[in-house]
Parts: C-alpha cells; structure tokens; sequence
C-alpha cells in the first residue's frame, strides 16, 4: 500500500479534503515555532452535523477549536458555559476546555482590543464603528467592556444598527448612538478611535473606499481595519498618508490566533512568527 502523509490520511480519514488557510498556517507556525506537538486543522462540517462534530472533538481529546460562520450561534447548545463576551454576544468563535467543561469564548473583539491596545487604551475614548454586523458587534462589546466613554455605529441598515446600540447601552457601561449611512459620512472631530468593521475593500474589491469623508480624518485619530486581505486597503493607506496611527487586519488575525493558543495550550506564542507566516499567504 503506498504511503500516505499526514494530510492525505486525514483527508482519506475523514472522506473530504482537509484544506489550510490562513488562520491554520498562521497557528501551525506558532507550533512549529514553539516545538509543540500540535495540530490545527480545517474541518469543514455541515449545520446538520454540527452536534455530532462538537461530541467528536470532545471524545477525540481536543483541547478546542475554533467556529465560524454558520455555527458562531448554534454551537452553544451543545457546550457547558460562556465567556462574558460570548455570553452578551451570544456567539462563540472559540471553544476551551476548562477543568472538563467546555466554554465558549469570543476572541473577535478581544482579538482586536488587543491590537488596539498596542497603540492607544480605549479607556474614556470616542469610538466611530462603521459596520453593525458580527466583526462590528464583537468590536464594539469589548471596547466597551474595556471603558470606552462613547461608540458610534453608523450603518447603512437602520435594523441592525439600532439593534447593536440597544445592546450597548442595555447591557454595558457604555454611550452608545447610531447613525444611518446616507450618503458620504463625516468624522466628528473629537473622535480618537475609527474602525472599519464592513467587508468594504476586502479582496477581490480592494480598491472599494468607504464613503467617508477624508478631510474629516485628522492625524490625531486612531484608524483601524479588520481586513487582513489585503492588509493594506484603501482606508488603512488614506489614513497613513494623514499621519494617522493605523492598524490592519493582520494584526486583529494575529492577536486572535495569539488568544485562541493561549486558551489551548496555557502558553503565549510568539506573535512576529504568526504575522510572518500571515504575511507570506497575503503576499
């Protein structure tokens, strides 16, 4: 019988191909890099068979995983607990075990506070949040949880984004408004914080610009991204050009994946190899 390496068993294992992306090699190289004997795979499983993969990995002795769209919400039936995030989210995108408990964490927001964090505090900050969606919702709890004295959420969909600010002020110790995106949107001058939180200049659109008004963006202000393909878009390079502090979407990728390995392993990886390792996929 010829043999097979460890990727082929797995895709003859589990009767589908087992790919990698971004987030897989990014993870794998923390690993490697750390002399873990771990693996990071990507699964593919259908909602019909979300339950069974969830009582998979517990009996397989996974120490978790992550999920994504379309489990984020239904894959809490089948865990012990939530993280407090997830909990006023009420979605997980990365699963611990915990003393034999299996706990929901979001590390979206905390991802991205975390970044955030390496340039500016949001504590008592004026945030602007373009976006009501779920990297928008994420965002804007944990900013909020970290004291942000105000967050603005200008979308286009009146629904989604009323319902975002209803949250944030219902649940959190925050101010929170809304604005509808009508037309070209202009930055309110004492603003210190502005994150993209839309899909807008995501590839293959990466020359899509937000309809914002640059000559509202000042170099004092703060600028933010979660795009990580490509991690320069249109926003991110306006914003260098005004002397703005800027972080891309690499760094909100990197510091997930630095989370998720901590809540898996107990140890902190090293997060220049990971961004490194992001960097050759998006080059």
């Amino acid at each position: 019988m010829k043999e097979l390496n460890f990727k082929q068993e797995l895709t003859a294992a589990f009767g589908q191909p087992i790919s990698e992306n971004p987030t897989q090699v990014m993870v794998e190289a923390a690993y490697r890099h750390h002399n873990l004997d771990w693996r990071y795979l990507t699964i593919e499983v259908s909602p019909e068979e979300l339950e069974s993969a969830v009582l998979g990995a517990k009996a397989m002795g996974f120490r978790g995983f992550n999920c994504t769209i379309p489990h984020k919400v239904k894959v809490i039936e089948y865990l012990d607990g939530l993280g407090e995030s997830a909990s006023l989210m009420k979605a997980v995108s990365c699963v611990v075990q915990k003393d034999g408990l299996w706990i929901g964490e979001n590390t979206d927001g905390k991802g991205f506070i975390s970044s955030l964090q390496e340039i500016t505090d949001p504590m008592d900050k004026k945030i602007v949040i373009f976006g009501a969606g779920g990297a928008a919702r994420a965002i804007s709890v944990e900013v909020a949880l970290s004291g942000a004295a105000s967050i603005t959420i200008v979308n286009r969909s009146i629904l989604r984004g009323e319902e975002l600010t209803t949250l944030l002020t219902d649940k959190l110790p925050c101010s929170a408004d809304f604005v509808s995106w009508e037309g070209t949107y202009s930055i309110p001058s004492d603003t210190d914080v502005v994150i993209n939180a839309t899909s807008i200049g995501l590839f293959p659109d990466f020359e899509a610009r937000l309809d914002y008004n640059p000559d509202s963006l000042l170099s004092r202000m703060v600028v933010a991204d979660v795009i990580p393909n490509p991690p320069s878009t249109p926003f991110v390079r306006e914003a260098r050009k005004k002397g703005c502090k800027a972080i891309d979407g690499l760094g909100m990728l990197v510091s997930q994946g630095v989370i998720g390995i901590q809540h898996w392993t107990g140890m902190k990886p090293d997060s220049a190899v990971m961004r490194k390792a992001l960097e050759e996929v998006f080059d």
